[in-house]
């Protein structure tokens, strides 16, 4: 790809020469002032492309997923079943500010974790939870 670019800026150093009626070329390791920046163009569109596939690789879908559990988040209400990062399976007993109270266990056991803390909410609602879960 970087030749192809090479072999069109030496093609339009030549079509400058025959238009000045000089009939020459530049030597080899000249080029015309007026076609320099054709020797750049490929390296610097290699670079964009390079940089334009970092985004929809990574970048896009990062940010996508960081949107999706800030929604999930904030959609956090009394009564969710919800697990941990850490594994643990709850329900939300109450939210404050950064910090959701779960019930845990059979016997209803109080427990605080950090909003941030909070993997998923799973599908299970709180009247199924005593035939499915315990």
């Amino acid at each position: 790809m970087i030749d192809l670019f090479r072999n069109l800026a030496f093609t339009a150093a030549e079509a400058t020469a025959a238009a000045n009626n000089t009939g020459t070329a530049p030597a080899a390791g000249e080029v015309d002032a007026s076609v320099g920046w054709l020797g750049m163009l490929g390296p610097l569109l290699s670079l964009l492309l390079m940089f334009g596939l970092m985004y929809f690789i990574m970048i896009r879908p990062q940010r996508k997923k960081e949107k999706q559990t800030k929604a999930m988040l904030d959609a956090l209400k009394k009564g969710d079943r919800i697990c941990t990062i850490g594994g643990i399976y709850g329900t939300i007993a109450g939210i404050k500010d950064d910090t959701v109270t779960l019930y845990v266990g059979a016997d209803k056991t109080t427990m605080v974790v950090a909003r941030w803390a909070i993997r998923s909410v799973e599908d299970v609602s709180v009247e199924n939870e005593g035939e499915l879960l315990n």
